[in-house]
């Protein structure tokens, strides 16, 4: 009997465990990173996305918004690969999912800029026919994402000499 006490206890120790782990493994996916722009964060996308990863992510970014000034979000979907998306989303649900994303920001207040669409992504977002995409500002690459914020809040990159 005693055996039997202690496997179960050592059942429920590797759960807790698990439970712990898991959940790091789940922070690490969704990173934010403080910008040089004043009031950014970017929140590199890698990966698999999946309706609970994106709303972790959201969640993240939302608590991040209201814990500090954030007036701006830049999400990079450089490395989010189309086949990926294909396999586990979808390109319908995914565009619900970043309006949805977009229109809570919106309401705090916050700007989204999406960076880092292939063409091949873009096109399947497009085509799968949720309409407010024209509302989303979205660059090319990280790079002109940030020319964009710098321009917006009068900033400029200056070497030094």
């Amino acid at each position: 009997m005693n055996g039997e006490t202690n496997s179960a206890q050592e059942i429920t120790e590797l759960r807790k465990q698990m439970i712990k782990y898991e959940k790091i493994i789940e922070d690490l996916s969704a990173p934010i990173i403080p910008s040089i722009v004043p009031e950014t964060i970017l929140v590199p996308l890698t990966g698999v996305l999946s309706v609970g990863r994106f709303m972790h992510i959201q969640e993240k970014i939302v608590q991040r918004i209201s814990a500090n000034n954030i007036l701006t979000v830049v999400i990079d979907f450089t490395d989010i690969s189309t086949l990926a998306v294909e396999e586990n989303m979808g390109y319908e649900l995914l565009s619900e999912k970043i309006n949805e994303l977009v229109s809570v920001l919106q309401l705090m207040g916050t700007e989204t800029i999406f960076v880092g669409f292939s063409p091949e992504f873009a096109q399947n977002l497009i085509l799968s026919n949720v309409s407010k995409f024209n509302q989303i500002r979205a660059f090319t690459n990280f790079r002109e994402g940030l020319r964009y914020l710098l321009d917006q809040k009068g900033m400029e990159i200056v070497y030094k000499k």
